[in-house]
């Protein structure tokens, strides 16, 4: 029996390929002389980096790069096995988890740190990107991101502007003078599962402000300022962002990465699904087995689970889904391809315990649950 073990990371708890040994070790005290394969999923967001640097026997490398607030940090990015090939969350450097509370404050954060990113990328050789831009910290349209690149925003005294969405509102010229040549040499693939346009009651700011500190009165002027931006991006270079889907993500830095470097947005897990090559490794298998930490109403929008389920569906293939804990609306996930839902939680437990043990627990819910299945091929 042929069985492929795709999960996400269980986050705070187990990196995505801990929790595929996890699961292996069961299946294989259930099916000893079963056929295993293990293909480490994420959905574009966090593990993104870990899980396509172990797919292809990439490296991990670390770069020197400004965090939210501009303050040097030492964090990581990857390079695939194909060697030109680098990969990057934009968190590891713009992230919101990098900051207290106190310093949340979209007007002042920066981009600046994952622009950096991109160059150490370029100084490596490398000239195809694939950027996860979850979690950020950012509201400035990657304002930040273009300044580390060359690009040069500047107001109507000629000098450079400040880090941050608030200062956006002084943008009085874009000067591509000194950007980086290389930058015309590369492929931008960005990993983005969200359709808000750049500005707008639906866009960056009104959205997704609040959750990185904004106040009422700091979204209406993040969205003016950011509508400021695309309207001269719109006079220099000819492209109109304001609407366009997806532009708003990452509080709009998509928007900058499609204007400037012509990036293509892409679902987070259709980059991973295609990258570990998981379509061949499905072919001929008998069952799939994915998870995450929380299932519920949102895993079917785009989420790691489901896109695996989804894929698998296409080959006809049995799907079960196991889960740190189990929330309302899982019911989409049937329609999907998904054919059953399991926590492993064994008895009463709180959040801790269950992510101290996910390991073990996992283990035995896939034993338990892959003993049932071989029992119904019999």
């Amino acid at each position: 029996m042929k069985i492929v073990i795709a999960p996400d990371s269980f986050k705070g708890s187990l990196t995505a390929k801990q929790v595929a040994d996890a699961i292996a070790a069961g299946v294989s005290k259930a099916l000893p002389d079963s056929e295993i394969i293990m293909k480490p999923m994420a959905d574009g967001g966090e593990g993104t980096l870990q899980c396509l640097v172990d797919a292809t026997e990439g490296k991990l490398l670390q770069a020197t790069v400004k965090n939210p607030i501009g303050r040097d940090i030492s964090a990581e990015f990857g390079i695939l096995g194909d060697g030109v090939t680098c990969v990057i969350e934009m968190a590891a450097a713009s992230g919101l988890y990098l900051i207290s509370s106190e310093d949340r404050n979209p007007l002042h954060t920066t981009t600046y740190g994952f622009g950096q990113f991109i160059r150490a990328g370029l100084d490596l050789g490398c000239r195809r990107f694939i950027l996860g831009i979850g979690g950020s910290a950012t509201n400035d349209g990657g304002a930040g991101m273009l300044q580390a690149l060359g690009i040069r925003l500047l107001d109507q005294n000629e000098q450079e502007l400040g880090f941050g969405g608030g200062e956006l509102s002084k943008l009085r010229r874009i000067d591509r003078s000194q950007e980086d040549p290389r930058l015309k040499e590369c492929d931008f693939i960005i990993a983005c599962d969200v359709t808000n346009p750049f500005v707008g009651p639906n866009g960056a700011s009104h959205v997704f402000g609040p959750q990185k500190g904004a106040t009422p009165d700091m979204v209406k002027k993040l969205d003016e300022n950011l509508r400021h931006f695309a309207d001269l991006i719109l006079a220099t270079e000819g492209i109109a962002i304001h609407d366009l889907a997806g532009t708003g993500a990452a509080g709009g830095v998509a928007g900058a990465l499609l204007a400037f470097l012509h990036g293509k947005l892409q679902s987070g897990i259709q980059i991973i699904r295609e990258t570990t090559m998981l379509a061949e490794a499905l072919t001929g298998a008998d069952l799939v087995i994915t998870g995450e930490g929380q299932i519920d109403f949102q895993t079917a929008q785009g989420k790691t689970p489901c896109g695996v389920a989804q894929l698998a569906k296409q080959f006809g293939i049995p799907v079960i889904v196991f889960a740190g804990s189990i929330g309302k609306g899982i019911d989409a996930l049937y329609k999907e391809g998904v054919t059953a839902v399991f926590s492993i939680a064994n008895k009463p437990m709180t959040l801790e315990e269950s992510m101290t043990q996910a390991a073990e627990l996992l283990e035995q819910a896939a034993e338990q649950a892959v003993r049932i299945y071989a029992c119904k091929q019999i």
